[in-house]
């Protein structure tokens, strides 16, 4: 495995042609707008690039990087993996990959270094700020690289008010609005619309959430059927895992979320990084993620999942 920093990683792109960029299950703002980016980077320098299609893709994102995908039949010669730390993030139609990813871009600290390269920054908030340090070396921003960058930070900030924003963060998404013409679109739909159906999962959440530690750890569950019940899609389910976190007091949340019923429970932990390391909480549980933001998925129904975040949090707070 090689460390590549951004210009080496710019380098090795440049000498290189034919690419398809995998993103990660459930993908989030992050992947699919870095993706996207760098494969709008790479056509503008005359090369083929696409992504696979990613089933979990919600409306949201949908319109902004239907463009990238792969035809059916396409063959790529490289493959580029995108905000993916590990290969259990890897969606099925991905599976052929394993073992094959030539390039990771990745901002976790849980990478677990799967990829023949790695351009990895754990200090970055989101990917989105490693692709534009890298198209610094490849190309000149324009309107569509802009956008898609500008999505993939803000998402992956709460709109610059998650703890992981920085001063950089501030500043790469200061000279994306410089190229944007649609920031304020992504900015309505990303982060102040809301369907009536996940205003009545909120609702939902509020009435279910429990309070441990003297009102200091919320967890909340989404299960099957909930989401039957409200008719609700994965786009009215998207970024929950913020929610718990809101309420007043509350330094650690966990959302739990079923996958499949009775069985699968995926679990988001946001936390206070002075109050506890997401990071080696969810790394008991066999996940991974960001010290404030990680998360893990276990073959559990939701009240056994939720015993075992409540056993892993107490377990990482008796280490001190």
């Amino acid at each position: 495995m090689n460390r590549l920093e951004p210009r080496q990683a710019a380098q090795w792109l440049m000498e290189r042609d034919s690419f398809l960029v995998l993103t990660h299950i459930r993908p989030d703002g992050d992947t699919l707008g870095s993706a996207a980016a760098l494969c709008a980077i790479l056509r503008k320098l005359g090369k083929r690039a696409a992504m696979l299609p990613n089933p979990g893709t919600t409306g949201t994102y949908a319109d902004y990087v239907a463009d990238y995908w792969a035809g059916a039949e396409e063959r790529f010669d490289h493959v580029v993996a995108v905000d993916i730390a590990t290969h259990g993030l890897f969606f099925p139609e991905e599976e052929p990959y394993k073992g094959k990813v030539e390039l990771c871009i990745d901002h976790h600290p849980s990478n677990e270094f799967y990829a023949e390269n790695v351009c990895l920054d754990a200090e970055r908030a989101s990917c989105g700020e490693i692709i534009l340090e890298i198209s610094r070396f490849l190309c000149a921003l324009d309107d569509e690289i802009a956008t898609l960058l500008y999505i993939a930070v803000s998402t992956d900030t709460g709109c610059f008010v998650y703890g992981n924003t920085t001063a950089a963060t501030h500043q790469a998404a200061a000279e994306l609005l410089q190229y944007s013409t649609r920031y304020r679109e992504v900015n309505k739909r990303c982060f102040r619309t809301k369907s009536f159906k996940r205003l009545r999962l909120e609702a939902m959440l509020v009435e279910n959430m429990e309070l441990f530690q003297e009102g200091t750890i919320a967890v909340v569950s989404v299960s099957c059927q909930m989401m039957r019940e409200l008719n609700a899609t994965e786009q009215d389910a998207e970024d929950l895992a913020a929610f718990a976190g809101q309420v007043e007091g509350v330094k650690v949340s966990a959302t739990l979320r079923e996958l499949e019923e009775g069985k699968t429970t995926k679990i988001s932990l946001r936390t206070d990084p002075n109050v506890l390391n997401a990071t080696k909480t969810c790394a008991l549980l066999g996940g991974g993620g960001h010290v404030a933001a990680s998360g893990a998925t276990v073959q559990l129904p939701l009240p056994q999942a939720k015993e075992a975040i409540l056993n892993a949090i107490a377990a990482i707070q008796q280490e001190g």
